[in-house]
């Protein structure tokens, strides 16, 4: 993609609505627009970035055997009526009705919606465990929608639910999950900590927050730094070594500030140990039982003949969100570097462009054999002096540039990551890094 053709609208000025970095960069960066009080239009460049993270939490769920589907926005109120929700939720909830006056609403999530679709297609054990889940638009009335698409009203997310015959089948599939996103987190270049949360609106008695740490983060964490040291690695998709995967999280203290209590806090970890800081919720998950399907009559025949309800979990990624989380977390001294996985493109030619137009020529002979080799590439040909250009690509995240000027000679081109010193190289070796 050449930068004059990119729909990109730059701005210099900090938008004065943005109080937290995330928000501020990806209004300057063209990332985003707001379209009214928590709604965003995703512009190109951040619609990239969340739809390569939107792949890799897709790769992370098919990877435990969950099977995607998609259900709609729009949502009866008859079935929210059935579990009990309907008047509890709250004002978050966006209340419709159609034009025959039936009563609709905009979906804020969808345990009642998947409970529906499955009572209605599954009549027998012999079907379960199973494991639904769809990436789609939620809206939630927020009271007070700020920190850009942190806390907005309309957000992308992954929303997963599990059913089982029975609770220790049930926790074998939260277990699942648990490790799912672990790897999902990882592979998006976040540290994040499993920590034991309030179930709130969903219900339940056993749930986890995924936080990763951020000044900025809503969310105030207690824990043991220990839990930073669990391998993740070290563990395979399997029950035993599952459950040897959330015993060996569950040694250490990790709670969210609803959780937390300074007794107990104090008497399990070493004062040495202790981490109290902030940071960012990224993914909730939650293990309910039949809190939904006994309500709304969803059983199915076990093996014995009789109906049993069935035990029920749900799993939560904002995908959206996570963007600005990113943002959070690798934004550092006024340079962005996504990591490699979603960063909007592998590479950035920056040529000085000067009136006989040399370093332009070259900068496209450079730009047409990346493409060739499959490389996603954009090249700066604005006509812009160098030093802005370097403050704008700081601005833009792109973790690897190519910079035709002076310093570059002869086949040694300079070549440098985002936050590392520049090196003289040819291009057959730039083509090589890129790939590897």
């Amino acid at each position: 993609m050449l930068l004059s053709k990119l729909f990109i609208p730059i701005t210099k000025d900090l938008p004065s609505e943005a109080k937290i970095k995330s928000h501020q960069l990806m209004l300057q960066t063209g990332m985003i627009k707001q379209s009214s009080a928590g709604i965003y239009s995703w512009l190109p460049l951040g619609f990239k970035i969340m739809k390569k993270i939107e792949k890799i939490v897709r790769e992370e769920q098919d990877n435990i055997g969950a099977q995607e589907i998609l259900m709609p926005t729009i949502q009866s109120a008859d079935i929210w009526k059935e579990s009990g929700r309907y008047d509890d939720y709250g004002e978050e909830m966006l209340r419709i009705s159609d034009r025959q006056n039936r009563e609709m609403l905009y979906g804020p999530t969808n345990e009642e919606q998947i409970t529906e679709i499955f009572r209605s297609s599954v009549k027998s054990y012999k079907l379960l465990p199973q494991i639904l889940y769809h990436i789609q638009w939620k809206f939630r009335d927020e009271l007070r929608p700020r920190f850009g698409v942190m806390r907005c009203r309309e957000f992308f997310m992954k929303d997963a639910y599990s059913f089982d015959l029975n609770e220790s089948e049930a926790v074998h599939s939260y277990n699942r999950m648990f490790y799912a996103y672990l790897k999902t987190f990882q592979k998006l270049g976040l540290k994040s900590i499993p920590m034991k949360a309030d179930t709130g609106p969903i219900g339940g008695d056993l749930s986890h927050e995924f936080i990763i740490l951020a000044e900025t983060g809503e969310s105030k964490i207690y824990a043991d730094k220990r839990i930073f040291d669990v391998p993740i690695e070290n563990y395979k998709n399997d029950m035993i070594s599952l459950k040897k995967m959330r015993d060996d999280f569950s040694k250490f203290y990790a709670v969210t500030d609803d959780k937390f209590k300074q007794k107990d806090f104090n008497d399990n970890v070493k004062k040495s140990n202790q981490l109290q800081t902030k940071g960012i919720e990224v993914g909730h998950i939650f293990y309910f039982g039949d809190k939904y399907s006994k309500p709304m009559n969803c059983a199915v025949d076990g093996k014995d003949g009789k109906k049993t309800f069935v035990k029920m979990g749900s799993y939560g990624i904002g995908v959206s969100r996570l963007v600005a989380a990113i943002i959070e977390a690798k934004y550092v001294n006024k340079k962005m570097k996504w990591p490699k996985s979603v960063s909007p493109f592998d590479v950035v030619i920056i040529p000085s462009v000067t009136k006989d137009k040399k370093n332009l020529e070259r900068g496209m002979k450079i730009y047409s054999e990346l493409k060739k080799q499959g490389i996603d590439v954009l090249l700066d040909d604005v006509d812009e002096n160098l030093a802005n250009k370097f403050n704008k690509h700081d601005l833009l995240g792109i973790p690897f540039q190519i910079i035709l000027g002076s310093k570059s000679e002869g086949n040694k081109i300079e070549f440098k990551e985002i936050d590392k010193e520049s090196q003289l190289i040819e291009i057959k070796k730039i083509i090589n890094t890129l790939k590897n």
